[in-house]
């Protein structure tokens, strides 16, 4: 889906040489103007013009969105695999009934019965029977009639592990790890969702369940830090037959499960603020942002009709009033009129790109071509610029905020002004200044927050500065703590190699000999030799990618989340590792390609997705039929990955001066403004605070070419108080202060994790003896042989040693 171009963007290829509409004779230019009106319309009903996608974000897409992704398409077959499996084993152990018809002791019998069939030394049994439980864990579909059945009947059964050495070159290569983690991501898929209607006997089993993934059990590892692992194999080559899309996905849902998901953070969030005795919050994110309104480009039929009411563009210069009205129509994003940068054409100078921006008066001039076309009627219905055209918001969707730092700052300036000297952090002391500004220090008190990050790096800073009066630290054993005491000293290689994988399964990623191969578990074993069969493949293939940046993308934000809740230096540890591996730029990198387009792929076939497939007979596939794809709207889990990936991309910069700067160098401004063609208001307030952070350095000409773009960040995104985010008249930073705030923050994080978990068995603060009778008294276990060689160590350290006995006396 190619991106719309306006006329004119250029600067000069819109309008005729005299630059007024008209073609150079006192005529209007009529049919250049309807031809270039109905050429832009025609474009953009496809990409910019997009209806308002109706997405509901949440920790995860539908429970048989989910299980289906599980499985590619080349994998339907051992569907009947499977079955047959169970049906031989379960005719050998039960006589004249199905499964569905034994009671529900006979169904653990049995199932306790294939637990230990899969001890015996046979690869061959084994698989057998692991492929029986796996048909358990997928329903008994062969017994039930449609799939809210299957779905109902899917068991949760226990399986071990198994270990291939052979190099992969099919989806043959990973069939027993394949079937062994199927089992293991359908029970924690299955036993993960709650609904009220579960017994308690079910939710017991479910605690239980998630213990024994969250603890070290028998001496072993969390269960995530095995995956973890399996990830880290993968990319070194050292396993590269491992499905790594199941582990991921696997992988995922253990985080999810164990630390919680996105309401259980929430939760966590106000239990934690009120044990710190903090108030509490304001609101929660995540359903503010759900109550907003995606902004829409402008409506043309409209524009068009208005524009003929317009006075012309020379009388709109001089009169303020009507220009202000002309901006009324225009919406708050600047979708409609920017240019295109990623588009194949001749590169504009340095001259065309500052006297045009980003297009804001290339849409002036654009309407001042079509108010010269008098053969398009306006609508009926269409009167001249009422006040029921604009429409104004009961007030800013978000509770303005102040750190400590801003009213600091704020005093320090303002004490600099008006008495001539500071007086360091204190915020209490307002003599000598005027009225106006107690009554500023007042109202910014008012809004103050402290956070849970705040409270933390000031214990830290106590703990570093007091280790003997305050103690040891009391650090509680939450399934978090646990998972980071575990991923500490390999946590840069997992980081390393999610964004291996992350760049490999990206759709901008170029194909490479020498890259790490992520389709290991979707290639058939015979390729195929049909157009048919590979457009299903190619499909089978671009789904696979997807699923696989979905589960990295929801796993990096779930592990940032939680672990700066957990302590903030945990966080910034993560954080740190993320940008030395170049996670910044690869996001940049996944946006530089048309958004719109990535979000409503349809990569998907839905009669070959589970358990569709398992109930119903599989439909005649055509090549028009794998064209046309579904009738959804949007794929979900593009637009959920996009979304992730750009809340990844906050955390990482948010009050990260250096990190700002990396967006700023790698030109992300133009890349995040194609994002917000996408009518979608959580990912359009996502890129808009991505751009707000960056506004001040990106200079006047860049502002004044994207004022709608301003207005936008105005509208959504959260106010902080004296942040001058608009203008950038006071950068009180430069590059080469960047790096040491980053050198800083890498000492503080190495501190904490020493003092934390690098505890030495002698520690230089632990006491001394200086009794001279205490330290003679005590007695010392010498070795046996000590007598033999004593006479000459009395000789070679005592007799023969010189003792000047003034420097003795001196010293003491």
């Amino acid at each position: 889906m190619e991106d719309p171009t306006v006329p004119g963007a250029s600067g000069s290829g819109g309008l005729p040489a005299n630059g007024n509409g008209n073609n150079g004779k006192g005529k209007p230019a009529v049919p250049k103007g309807r031809e270039a009106f109905r050429s832009q319309r025609r474009e953009s009903e496809g990409s910019v013009d997009c209806p308002t996608l109706e997405f509901e974000y949440g920790d995860a897409d539908g429970h048989a969105a989910e299980l289906s992704e599980l499985y590619s398409y080349t994998e339907n077959p051992e569907f009947t695999t499977n079955k047959r499996c169970f049906e031989e084993d379960f005719k050998t152990q039960v006589q004249g009934k199905e499964w569905l018809e034994l009671e529900e002791d006979a169904q653990k019998t049995y199932v306790m019965g294939l637990l230990d069939r899969l001890e015996v030394v046979s690869r061959e049994q084994r698989l057998k029977v692991s492929r029986a439980v796996l048909y358990l864990a997928q329903g008994t579909f062969g017994e039930c009639d449609s799939e809210v059945d299957v779905l109902h009947w899917s068991s949760n059964s226990q399986a071990g592990s198994s270990t291939l050495r052979k190099p992969a070159v099919s989806i043959a290569d990973s069939t027993e790890l394949r079937v062994l983690l199927s089992v293991m991501y359908l029970m924690v898929e299955n036993i993960r969702l709650e609904r009220e209607i579960d017994p308690c006997g079910w939710r017991t089993a479910r605690e239980t369940f998630r213990t024994e993934l969250s603890f070290s059990m028998h001496n072993e590892e969390p269960f995530a830090l095995l995956l973890f692992s399996m990830v880290t194999k993968f990319c070194s080559g050292l396993a590269p037959h491992f499905p790594i899309k199941k582990v991921l996905l696997l992988l995922w849902k253990v985080v999810m499960f164990t630390l919680g998901g996105f309401e259980h953070l929430q939760a966590l969030k106000i239990q934690k603020r009120a044990e710190l005795g903090l108030p509490p919050l304001a609101e929660d994110s995540i359903q503010v942002v759900k109550s907003m309104r995606a902004a829409s480009p402008p409506s043309y039929t409209l524009d068009l009709g208005e524009s003929q009411l317009a006075p012309p563009p020379s009388k709109l210069r001089g009169r303020r009033g009507s220009r202000r009205q002309l901006l009324t129509k225009q919406d708050s994003l600047d979708i409609y009129n920017e240019r295109d940068l990623f588009k194949t054409e001749e590169p504009a100078t340095e001259e065309e790109e500052d006297s045009t921006g980003d297009g804001e008066r290339t849409l002036d001039g654009e309407l001042d071509l079509l108010e010269q076309d008098p053969l398009v009627p306006p609508p009926p219905s269409q009167a001249p610029l009422s006040s029921e055209r604009v429409t104004f918001p009961k007030g800013l969707p978000w509770a303005p905020k102040v750190r400590q730092k801003d009213i600091e700052h704020f005093l320090e300036m303002s004490r600099n002004k008006f008495i001539g000297f500071t007086l360091g952090q204190d915020t209490d002391t307002l003599v000598g200044l005027p009225r106006p500004i107690h009554e500023s220090v007042k109202t910014l008190k008012q809004h103050k927050y402290i956070s849970i990050a705040d409270v933390q790096i000031k214990n830290e800073e106590e703990l570093e500065k007091c280790p003997m009066s305050l103690g040891e630290e009391v650090v509680p054993e939450t399934p978090c703590e646990i998972l980071y005491q575990g991923m500490l000293y390999s946590l840069p290689q997992y980081m390393i190699a999610l964004l291996k994988i992350l760049l490999a399964a990206a759709p901008t990623s170029k194909a490479k000999t020498d890259s790490i191969n992520i389709l290991a578990d979707v290639l058939p074993e015979e390729m195929p030799v049909t157009v048919l069969q590979s457009m299903k493949l190619g499909i089978d293939v671009n789904r696979h990618k997807e699923i696989i940046v979905k589960s990295i993308s929801s796993l990096l934000l779930l592990l940032l989340k939680h672990f700066k809740l957990n302590h903030i230096y945990q966080f910034e540890y993560v954080s740190q590792h993320l940008v030395f591996a170049n996670c910044i730029p690869l996001i940049l990198k996944f946006f530089n390609q048309n958004i719109l387009s990535y979000i409503t792929a349809k990569n998907s076939i839905s009669v070959l997705d589970y358990p569709c497939c398992t109930i119903q007979d599989l439909p005649e596939l055509t090549t028009e039929s794998l064209e046309a794809g579904d009738n959804n709207q949007f794929c979900w889990r593009n637009l959920f990955s996009c979304i992730n990936l750009l809340r990844l991309l906050n955390k990482l910069t948010k009050w990260k001066h250096s990190r700002t700067m990396m967006l700023v160098v790698f030109k992300s401004a133009p890349i995040l403004k194609r994002a917000l063609k996408v009518k979608q208001a959580m990912l359009q307030l996502y890129v808009l605070k991505l751009l707000k952070i960056q506004t001040k350095y990106l200079g006047r000409q860049w502002r004044k070419s994207n004022m709608k773009t301003m207005s936008a960040i105005y509208q959504k995104v959260r106010h902080r108080m004296n942040d001058d985010w608009a203008y950038g008249n006071d950068i009180d930073a430069r590059p080469w202060d960047f790096q040491a705030e980053e050198c800083t923050l890498r000492a503080n994080i190495e501190a904490f994790n020493s003092r934390r978990y690098d505890k030495p068995q002698d520690s230089e603060f632990s006491p001394v003896d200086n009794c001279l009778q205490s330290v003679l008294g005590q007695r010392l276990d010498l070795p046996e042989d000590f007598h033999y060689s004593y006479e000459l160590w009395l000789e070679r350290e005592v007799f023969s040693q010189p003792i000047c006995w003034e420097e003795l006396l001196q010293n003491h």
